[in-house]
C-alpha cells in the first residue's frame, strides 16, 4: 500500500503536459515551399505523360514507354532537390505526396492521350 501511495505523489509532482507554442512563419515556409515543389512535380508528370504518349504512338510498344517513365519519375525527385535546395527540410511523407501525386499524374495524361488521340501523330 506504502508503494502505491508514493508512485501516485511522484506522478503527482511531475509537470502537466503543454502544446509547444505555434510556429506560423514556419509553418507557412514550408507550405509555401511544398506548394513550389508540388508544382513541379505536376509539371513532371505532365511532360511525362506527354512522353510516354509520344513512345506509344511511334510504335515502342512493350515495356519501353513504361520505363521511360519510371526512370523519368526517379530522375524527377533528384531534379526537384537540385532545383528546390531547401527540400532537405521535406519529410518523408511530402516526398511521398510528391511521387505519388507525379506517378498518377504521369499515368493519368498518358492514358488520357492514349485515348483522345489514338492515331498517333
Amino acid at each position: 500500500m506504502a508503494k502505491k501511495a508514493r508512485k501516485k505523489l511522484e506522478e503527482d509532482s511531475l509537470p502537466a503536459f503543454e502544446f509547444p507554442e505555434f510556429d506560423a512563419p514556419g509553418f507557412l515556409w514550408k507550405e509555401f515551399e511544398l506548394m513550389g515543389a508540388t508544382g513541379l512535380a505536376g509539371l513532371f508528370a505532365i511532360l511525362l505523360g506527354v512522353m510516354g504518349w509520344l513512345c506509344t504512338a511511334a510504335g515502342l510498344n512493350g515495356f519501353i514507354p513504361l520505363g521511360i517513365g519510371l526512370a523519368g519519375l526517379v530522375g524527377s525527385v533528384f531534379l526537384i532537390q537540385r532545383i528546390r535546395p531547401k527540400s532537405s527540410a521535406y519529410t518523408k511523407g511530402d516526398w511521398a505526396g510528391l511521387i505519388a501525386l507525379e506517378f498518377f499524374g504521369w499515368m493519368a495524361v498518358w492514358f488520357l492521350l492514349l485515348n483522345v488521340l489514338p492515331g498517333g501523330l
